[in-house]
């Protein structure tokens, strides 16, 4: 049997803002079970992470604001899908789902991901059905728990709690380095995605809102404006805080305190704007 994949890295909130970080797609602890199934070795398994955005949380973190950063690899169980965004290349023997798989899916990135546009396909072989429930129980669902709980306990706490669903992204022919995504006001308040743009290009970081990274499971599943509770994805240009060689470049910590004033402001606004609305 397999060993299981790791479970997430959760640093509970410390401090008097309403914010949780979550940080689904830089897990690197790659087991030997999952490098002997590549076709292309740990390079081509390692081309879907978001490289090292769990380190960019750092200012963040010694402020008092909690996060839930996943440990096990993105190849392996991605964090940012729904449990029936399968790939059927992917997965076998599950009986037929009652919807055609995402678009997503089907382009080789659902929550196993099969393919990748410079490596092609990934895998010697698909995996069953329960060996994908196995990683769900190790990984995702672990994950998930552990937003759901944190984000309660915060709204309970402040009436109101903020999730920033942190990612990096590949250089946009728009000039973008920063896209915030609220799922076009489902996942957030309007208002919330438009400060976030704002702080970001005052950071230097030229922003965009919900073009093209709209928002993913993670903020589809944990935002709930309605019950007070909102999220938003954050994606960052790789470009401003790594180096060609995927090292940490002379700008990182300009990129991990773009987070901590996303984190820290917003907070404050949101509680802000919950005060207020208490007042009335």
């Amino acid at each position: 049997m397999n060993e299981p994949l790791p479970g997430p890295i959760v640093h509970p909130p410390r401090g008097e803002l309403p914010v949780l970080l979550s940080v689904p797609h830089a897990g690197r602890d790659y087991p030997g079970w999952l490098l002997a199934m590549a076709r292309g070795g740990l390079g081509a398994l390692r081309a879907l992470e978001d490289p090292l955005v769990d380190r960019l949380v750092w200012r963040a973190l010694g402020r008092g604001i909690g996060a839930v950063v996943a440990r096990a690899p993105r190849a392996a169980v991605d964090c940012n899908r729904a449990e029936d965004e399968i790939d059927p290349v992917s997965v076998h023997g599950r009986p037929p789902p009652a919807e055609r798989p995402s678009a997503r899916a089907r382009g080789g990135l659902g929550i196993v991901p099969s393919r990748t546009a410079l490596h092609g396909h990934l895998w010697r072989r698909s995996i069953s059905h329960s060996a994908l429930q196995q990683r769900l129980a190790d990984a995702h669902r672990p994950y998930h728990d552990a937003i759901s709980a944190n984000l309660e306990a915060l709204a309970q706490r402040f009436g109101c709690a903020l999730l920033l669903d942190c990612h990096s992204m590949p250089p946009l022919a728009s000039g973008a380095a920063v896209v915030v995504g609220d799922r076009y006001g489902r996942s957030a308040a309007p208002w919330l995605a438009t400060s976030a743009s704002r702080i970001a290009s005052q950071e230097g970081f030229p922003a965009a809102v919900n073009d093209p990274f709209a928002g993913g499971h993670v903020v589809q599943r944990h935002g709930a404006p309605h019950l007070g509770i909102h999220a938003l994805q954050v994606e960052i240009d790789r470009r401003f805080y790594l180096t060609d060689d995927g090292e940490p470049n002379a700008h990182f910590d300009r990129a991990a305190r773009l987070l901590e004033r996303l984190a820290l402001e917003l907070g404050r606004e949101l509680l802000g704007s919950r005060l207020a609305d208490a007042a009335e």
